[in-house]
């Protein structure tokens, strides 16, 4: 009788996800079907039955066969673009499954780093680094050396503050991501960041330093026209040195509009790069997110009055670029992955039940006060300075206090999860499941009785819940 491996049978099952993902695809809906086949398939995988030793010998193959997998489907995006299938549904379908597989690839690395966590005093790894597991290079370009950056590549990060996990979330669509910036490499070979920052507005930051900024992870994404890249890169590069020169910042965009505008937020400034190097041909992304009309309250806070546009997560599908690499640090996809969570519910509770925040005297203090720091409390300049390199004169009072009641109404719940996660982790040797933290959270809702931090259910149903009693 043959001798039954765990191995063999994990190995089968990635063979028929890969077989899925290589199926014939000739409408729409079969793109939806099919990759709702696999985000299902993942999504329900049962890690109980799974001993620790198990998990750990099984990290490396999964990690590694998890990218293979988002390759393959991410490079089909762009032949089904130019076929006309990628609609609204087949859009939702390829982000889901890509940010399903990208969970179970980071729950295989935190086994295989022994869930070691990130301290905060820690410089966190550089990006890209050569780490084991840590850096993915997409299989056509994989040479078995370090890749070369090239002027025009895009980078798309994530950070591990509360408000990266909001931006990530922003929309209709989940992202794991947020923030992009673009590549500029001159003369020298030296490599250049040029990016737009809520604190800072446009800069130019060494790449180097970017890299080792303590991101949680990243991706890097290439055009194919490589002159078209470089003279996105250059001009950009030369339109905000120029400004820097001048003594003319431009500063940071929170309406999130794609028209003309003094102002840049992150993809935007992307878009324009190539926009302007193509005179016009080049629009990014292909596919816009949208805003949600009943979250409109939200929204409204934190400055962004556009229907649609180019959100950071969006440029992971752009048909137009390639994939080349991906990095994580498995130190600290865990809490990303927690926030992202968090923020999925606090989104789904604003545009399903009608919560909304509610500020009280502390949170408008900090709003009014925010700018000048240095006059309130250690406490609260700690957590000002938890948000904020630094508060830009520009960001609207309004904003600054829902984003603060955001990180005050996350963190609780971050580190309950946490601790459920650590005790998990020492009794059973495994994580939670993202369906448990999912549930967790909905258990918090019910009991908070119309209140979960700062944000408010209707007043009408917080009375018909206090009449129940």
């Amino acid at each position: 009788m043959p001798r039954y491996s765990i191995e063999d049978e994990i190995g089968r099952d990635l063979r028929a996800l890969r077989a899925l993902a290589d199926s014939p695809m000739a409408a729409s809906d079969d793109i939806v079907r099919l990759l709702s086949r696999i985000y299902h398939d993942v999504h329900e995988r049962d890690l109980e039955r799974f001993s620790r030793a198990d998990l750990k010998a099984l990290a490396p193959l999964v990690m590694s066969e998890m990218f293979l997998l988002r390759s393959a489907i991410r490079d089909r995006v762009s032949d089904w673009h130019a076929r006309g299938l990628m609609t609204r549904e087949a859009q939702i379908a390829v982000r889901d499954v890509l940010r399903v597989l990208r969970y179970a690839s980071d729950m295989a690395g935190e086994v295989h780093w022994d869930y070691q966590i990130a301290a905060e005093t820690d410089p966190g790894l550089r990006a890209f680094s050569e780490q084991a597991f840590n850096t993915f290079v997409h299989p056509e370009v994989d040479t078995g050396q370090p890749f070369a950056f090239r002027s025009g590549d895009v980078l798309l990060v994530r950070g591990t503050k509360h408000n990266s996990a909001a931006i990530a979330r922003i929309g209709d669509v989940d992202s794991q991501f947020s923030h992009a910036a673009i590549v500029y490499i001159d003369a020298h070979g030296r490599g250049w960041v040029v990016e737009a920052l809520i604190e800072e507005g446009a800069v130019i930051k060494p790449l180097k330093a970017v890299l080792e900024e303590g991101l949680a992870r990243a991706m890097l994404f290439r055009h194919r026209d490589a002159a078209l890249a470089a003279r996105a890169a250059d001009l950009i590069y030369g339109f905000v040195k120029r400004a820097q020169d001048a003594g003319k910042p431009i500063l940071y965009d929170f309406s999130m509009e794609l028209g003309p505008s003094n102002k840049l937020f992150c993809s935007k400034l992307v878009r324009i790069a190539y926009e302007d190097a193509s005179e016009g041909k080049l629009k990014i992304p292909a596919f816009l997110t949208r805003f949600h009309a009943s979250n409109a309250p939200f929204y409204k806070r934190i400055g962004v009055t556009a229907s649609e546009s180019f959100a950071p997560g969006d440029m992971e599908i752009e048909p137009s670029f390639d994939l080349i690499a991906e990095w994580q640090d498995y130190r600290n996809t865990a809490q990303v992955r927690h926030q992202d969570m968090i923020m999925s519910k606090l989104f789904e509770w604003m545009e399903v039940h009608g919560y909304q925040f509610r500020e009280d005297w502390s949170i408008r203090l900090i709003a009014w006060l925010g700018r000048f720091s240095t006059r309130l409390s250690r406490r609260v300049q700690d957590l000002v300075a938890s948000l904020f390199a630094r508060i830009p004169p520009h960001m609207p009072k309004r904003t600054i206090a829902t984003i603060v009641m955001l990180q005050k109404t996350a963190q609780p719940l971050l580190e309950e999860i946490q601790h459920m996660e650590r005790v998990r982790v020492a009794t059973e040797g495994r994580p939670l499941h993202p369906r448990e933290v999912l549930d967790y959270l909905e258990e918090v809702r019910r009991r908070g009785r119309g209140q979960v931090g700062y944000l408010l259910a209707p007043r009408r149903w917080r009375r018909a819940v206090a009449k129940s009693g």
